[in-house]
């Protein structure tokens, strides 16, 4: 394998691919912003009829509150990387769950078709339909309503920032495995909140360096409920009481 050093590799089969060239190109993306660090890409592709993906090898270690205070003023930096649209060049993968970003100048139109509707259609087809996509839909219809005082700049996103997807290296924050687009920076911050691990100096250091909109708390739960239906289709029913109680919520 064409490489350098000892890198790091993750392997799947052929048709994985186009899911790693992906997260290639996401990485490019997040480092050209010139915000936080992303591991270096080496190399992707086919060998011996298994896709690849070589990255930098990192060694990571304990998170410290002057880490976090950082990652929050580097995400705010990374977010204030902004395209005229939201949406994306390519599609990719929310794990491994296909996500589709094609230019769109409305967000909550972006939202609605590409976000909701494309779990809450995947929910029925793996077994979950009746009232998930009775008040799914309803929500997707008067979705407007969230937004009415607020217009979301189509900021540069990991997509996928959850505990498990940043650490840190020499000393810096490093965030990996991104699921990028463009869209609302909120959406970013609801990742973080949804499975804990981000500690009060993150979000401290965010809000000082780029503060909250008014009616965020509502937002929140709202793009949390793409990533919960979005584990319910890839995990289970164990997430389907969670999808329906944020769907409540918002409802």
């Amino acid at each position: 394998m064409p490489g350098r050093g000892n890198p790091f590799v993750k392997t799947g089969p052929a048709s994985a691919l186009d899911m790693f060239e992906a997260e290639v190109e996401g990485l490019r993306e997040l480092a050209l912003a010139s915000a936080v660090r992303v591991p270096a890409v080496i190399d992707c592709g086919i060998e011996n009829g298994r896709a690849f993906i070589a990255l930098e090898r990192l060694h990571f270690e304990p998170a410290t509150r002057a880490a976090e205070t950082m990652l929050g003023r580097q995400l705010a930096a990374l977010h204030r990387h902004t395209e005229k649209q939201h949406g994306w060049h390519r599609d990719n993968t929310i794990g491994p769950t296909p996500q589709n970003n094609p230019w769109t100048s409305d967000w909550t139109e972006f939202f609605r078709r590409h976000r909701l509707h494309f779990q809450l259609d995947l929910a029925a087809r793996n077994g979950y339909s009746g009232e998930l996509q009775r008040i799914g839909f309803a929500l997707a219809d008067k979705l407007s309503t969230l937004f009415e005082d607020y217009r979301p700049q189509p900021s540069l996103c990991h997509g996928d920032l959850w505990s498990g997807n940043w650490g840190v290296a020499d000393g810096v924050p490093v965030i990996f495995d991104p699921a990028v687009y463009y869209g609302d920076r909120e959406s970013d911050i609801a990742m973080t909140m949804l499975f804990g691990g981000f500690g009060r100096a993150f979000y401290r250091a965010y809000e000082e360096s780029w503060p909250m909109a008014d009616g965020h708390e509502r937002r929140i739960k709202l793009y949390q409920l793409y990533h919960v239906l979005n584990h319910l289709n890839l995990f289970g029913s164990g997430y389907l009481g969670q999808a329906m109680k944020l769907l409540r919520e918002l409802a």
